[in-house]
Formats: structure tokens, C-alpha cells, sequence
């Protein structure tokens, strides 16, 4: 982009700022740079004497497609340039998608998920983010169905909304966390894909969700835990507790995001799409070498027999072509057959799955007779916990873990100040009181 030192931001579609500032469509930081990228693309249509007054897809792709060619623009703020437009034309301007059905229909829901979909992989979320929201909307949209036909996507309003999330805590007693999920997905259809304003959920039934705090293993029982796992899966046992990984930072880790140098390891795109740096825990360093070994081994038949590409994300397949190829980009723990890319439908070999590696912990948590409700994120907060146990300042395991919030982080004090430092019981100091009596009798 160029230098917008001389620029100043009323200058730039003032009411449209507001307006995006009034509905909180995006964060009010970023308020006046989607401004400017739908100011940019006035001034590109008026080039291409092409009418801005209303919107055209095609228009709009041509745009895009210039922006990726030039290359001090990154993904995130093409991404962004696209969203400025659709919320400029829809939003602001209360334009209605010419993209959606508009033929009455009994059942239009086929044609809106696909839709969706295409709006999912245009953001370039996840696969599994974009299977779960698909899964969500498809319920919203049954349960629609059943309380009452909508004959076109426009019809679809944000009461139908609070009805089914309403449902969801009273009928079907989900968890708040999967209301929330729920409602994410939701709002992405309405947002994104319908263009209409949630407004006003204030009126919903949300699923209550108390403070919990998270299970821990002791020390004691992490060695438990570590004895009872074969030799070829302890590498994953090891990255997990000993670098404080979640379940997919560990499934999507590449060989060049492993510093054996520096001792650490880089975690890509984590949770909130940040990145961040963690341990790499030096007892681990000899046998994680060794995998690679294998794993390079590996990847050199797979390019021998015509394969050996990995997914790349977002862009860097357009901008690297060969990058997917190359061995740095391979998965520190592929999958160990090839298979058909979902998206792209190429073969590849994908990394290990999720179910693999819960499948590795549960199996382990069994056989160690650890009575406790455990899972794999287990591990991630043993970790914090015994790091807090060994004096490690809680801001540094903040940054470890990719909290954004201290207060985040803040919820092992609770869990350690349990486990180290609880009071005796009244009842200990009474029958201890009893026992020291009972000594001074005898003597």
C-alpha cells in the first residue's frame, strides 16, 4: 500500500466509517483502512469506466486479482479489501447478493451451503472450522424448516436465530461453548453470506457457563502417563506436555518450524491466528532428529513416485509453486498413508489426524489408571501448571502458551494455589490434636 502519512482518515468515505464503527463490524482500528480499500476500488472501477454504483462480482474479482499480483500486499489484506467491499455494497449501501437463490423453493438450502462454503474458502479458514460452520448452518436451516417455511434465504431473520439458539440451551442442554459455536457459525451466514445485520441478541436463552477450572495431571502422574506409551509415540507425548502444544498446533507442525539450534518451536497460525514461540524441550531433541531422518526418508519416496506436496496455506502455493515440495514445508508427523486433498483433490500426504493422537493419550491415560477426566489439552495445561510450580513468571508463560489476555493465563494460580498450597483440613488438626493427646498419655 502506499504511504498514507499525507492522508487523512475523514478524508476517506467519513459516513461509511461511521457506519462501520455504529454497527461494530469491525474492530474500530481497522475502521479506516476498509475505507481506503473500498476507496481503492472506486478508483479502479472509474479507470476501467466501469459503474460503482452498483456491485459486480466480476468487477470486484478483477480487483482482487490485481491486488495478488502485487507483491508488498499480503494475504490478510486481500482478504480484507474483499471484505471492505461486500460490507460497503451490502451493508452500508443495503445492496441485496445477486449470488443467492431467489427461486421460491421448499428446500433452498443446498444452493446456500455452497454458497458459504465458497465465502469460507475465500477467507481461507480451516477445514475443520469450515466443516463445523457448514454442519451448524445446515441444523439452523433444518430447524427453520421445521418451525415454519422460508421460501427464500431472504427470508431467513435474526429471530429465526434466537429460536434456534434459544433451542439449542433449553430442548437440547448444550454447553456454552457449543452455543458459541453454534452462534459463530450463524452469525457467518448472516454476515458474510445473507449481508444482513445480526442486530440485538439480547433476548436469547445462552447456555451458562461457570467457572471451570482445568483438569491437571500431577507430576506424578505425567510419568505415569509417559511409561505407559509405546516408544514411537512418545515424540508426541513429549511435544505436547514438554512444549505445551494444543492437539492441531502439534498436527500442523513443519520441519522448518523446529529450531534444534535455539531450542524452540515455532508455532504457525495458533489459535487466533497468531504466531508464537515455545520450548523445545532438549530431552526430546535425539529422537525428534531421529524421526525426521525417517520422515525425510519418507518424503523423497513420495517425489520419486510423483508426489511428496504438502498443502501450503493461504496464497504461498500461488507465490511458491514449488514450495509445497520443498522439505522444509513437510509435516513434522505426516499421515502414514497418501490421500485425496478435500479441496484441491490432490493426492498428498496430509499430517497426522486428530483422532490419532487422542486415540495415543486416551489409550495411555487408561493403562496408567489415571481416574480424572483427561484429554490431550491435559497436558497443555500440566504444563503451565508445573511451570508455574517451578517458579517460571506467569507474563512469560503467557507468551508460551499465546494467551492473549494475562487473565487467560491467570486460571492455573487458582489450579496450583489447590494443588500446593491448600489449608488443612479442620479435621486433620482435630484428630492430630486427638493423636498428640493420646501420645502425652502414655508417656
Amino acid at each position: 500500500m502506499e504511504n498514507l502519512s499525507n492522508v487523512k482518515k475523514t478524508d476517506i468515505l467519513p459516513e461509511f466509517q461511521n457506519f462501520l464503527l455504529e454497527k461494530k463490524l469491525v474492530p474500530e482500528k481497522n475502521v479506516f483502512f476498509y475505507a481506503l480499500w473500498a476507496g481503492k476500488f472506486f478508483t479502479y472501477a472509474r479507470k476501467k469506466q466501469i459503474n460503482s454504483d452498483e456491485y459486480q462480482e466480476n468487477a470486484v474479482i478483477e480487483f482482487i486479482e490485481t491486488l495478488k499480483s502485487e507483491p508488498n500486499i499480503s494475504d490478510w489484506q486481500i482478504r480484507q479489501a474483499h471484505d471492505a467491499i461486500r460490507l460497503y455494497y451490502f451493508h452500508y449501501r443495503g445492496l441485496k447478493p445477486n449470488n443467492l437463490p431467489t427461486i421460491k423453493s421448499a428446500d433452498f438450502a443446498p444452493e446456500l451451503l455452497k454458497e458459504t462454503q465458497r465465502l469460507i474458502r475465500l477467507k481461507h479458514y480451516s477445514y475443520s472450522t469450515e466443516r463445523t460452520y457448514l454442519q451448524w448452518i445446515k441444523r439452523f436451516l433444518e430447524y427453520t424448516r421445521q418451525t415454519g417455511e422460508k421460501e427464500t434465504p431472504a427470508a431467513l431473520e435474526t429471530a429465526d436465530c434466537k429460536n434456534f439458539l434459544s433451542h439449542l440451551a433449553l430442548k437440547e442442554k448444550v454447553s456454552s461453548s457449543t452455543q458459541n459455536q453454534a452462534f459463530n457459525a450463524i452469525l457467518f451466514l448472516f454476515r458474510n453470506v445473507l449481508c444482513k445485520d445480526m442486530g440485538d441478541l439480547a433476548q436469547t436463552v445462552r447456555a451458562k457457563r461457570g467457572q471451570k477450572l482445568p483438569v491437571v495431571f500431577s507430576a506424578e502422574e505425567v510419568k505415569r502417563l509417559l511409561a505407559c506409551i509405546a516408544a514411537k509415540d512418545l515424540l508426541i507425548a513429549g511435544l505436547l506436555y514438554g512444549a505445551g502444544l494444543r492437539l492441531m498446533e502439534l498436527a500442523r507442525l513443519r520441519v522448518k518450524d523446529i529450531d534444534f539450534d535455539l531450542n524452540t518451536v515455532i508455532v504457525r497460525s495458533g489459535k487466533g491466528d497468531k504466531d508464537r514461540t515455545t520450548i523445545l524441550p532438549a530431552t526430546v531433541k535425539g529422537q525428534l532428529q531421529e524421526h525426521l531422518t525417517d520422515v525425510k526418508k519418507m518424503h523423497e519416496n513420495d517425489l520419486s513416485h510423483g508426489h511428496g506436496e504438502v498443502h501450503l496455506p493461504d496464497a504461498l502455493s500461488r507465490k511458491y509453486p514449488n514450495a509445497g515440495k520443498e522439505w522444509a514445508w513437510q509435516y513434522v508427523f505426516p499421515a502414514a498413508n497418501l490421500s485425496v486433498d478435500p479441496r484441491s483433490g490432490r493426492v498428498a500426504r496430509h499430517h497426522i489426524s486428530d483422532s490419532a493422537i487422542q486415540a495415543i493419550i486416551k489409550k495411555a491415560i487408561r493403562k496408567a489408571g489415571i481416574p480424572k477426566h483427561a484429554s490431550v489439552h491435559t497436558l497443555r495445561h500440566s504444563f503451565a501448571t508445573h511451570l508455574l510450580m517451578n517458579g517460571v513468571n506467569i507474563r512469560e508463560i503467557q507468551e508460551l502458551l499465546g494467551h492473549k489476555n494475562v487473565e487467560t493465563t491467570m486460571i492455573y494460580t487458582h489450579v496450583l494455589r489447590d494443588m500446593s498450597h491448600a489449608p488443612k483440613s479442620p479435621l486433620d488438626v482435630l484428630l492430630a490434636d486427638k493423636a498428640s493427646g493420646k501420645k502425652a498419655e502414655k508417656e
